[in-house]
């Protein structure tokens, strides 16, 4: 099974196979408020996790949604700047600091805000372009182990 490596340093993903090679690279956002674990913090969460769910197979790239349900499409009137687009993929913590990681609604998910990828920008998901988020999609089954670190 393929894992995924995220660098809040580098704020880049990276999926690589099962020996070790890179299959997929994009730029990421992770929390403005930097890394932590406390809820409400907007702090990304790190450690082991696992996808535990995904939402938005098949969706257009412009689908927004809201509580993981697509509510319409991007830009509409009253959506945030930073709307969650195309698909998302849940994290669920392994370890005992990020066990609220899932109760704290913490994704790795598509972004309309595109313009600050490279940069700590985000409320302590994991954002990534609409494109990137669509082609990783496919390349991660439930229960892929995820790092982020």
């Amino acid at each position: 099974m393929p894992t995924i490596h995220i660098s809040i340093e580098r704020q880049e993903l990276i999926l690589r196979d099962e020996n070790g090679a890179a299959l997929f690279r994009a730029a990421i956002s992770s929390g403005a408020a930097g890394i932590g674990f406390e809820e409400g913090s907007g702090r990304t969460p790190t450690g082991r996790f696992r996808i535990c769910s995904k939402h938005g197979e098949n969706a257009p790239l412009n689908t927004l949604f809201r509580a993981r349900i697509p509510v319409g499409t991007w830009p509409c009137p009253g959506a945030p700047q930073d709307a969650i687009l195309a698909r998302i993929l849940c994290l669920d913590g392994l370890d005992a600091a990020n066990a609220n990681t899932r109760a704290r609604y913490i994704y790795i998910h598509g972004t309309s805000d595109t313009a600050h990828l490279g940069i700590p920008a985000s409320h302590g998901c994991i954002r990534l372009s609409p494109q990137d988020i669509a082609a990783l999609y496919p390349l991660v089954p439930l229960g892929t182990e995820v790092t982020i670190g």
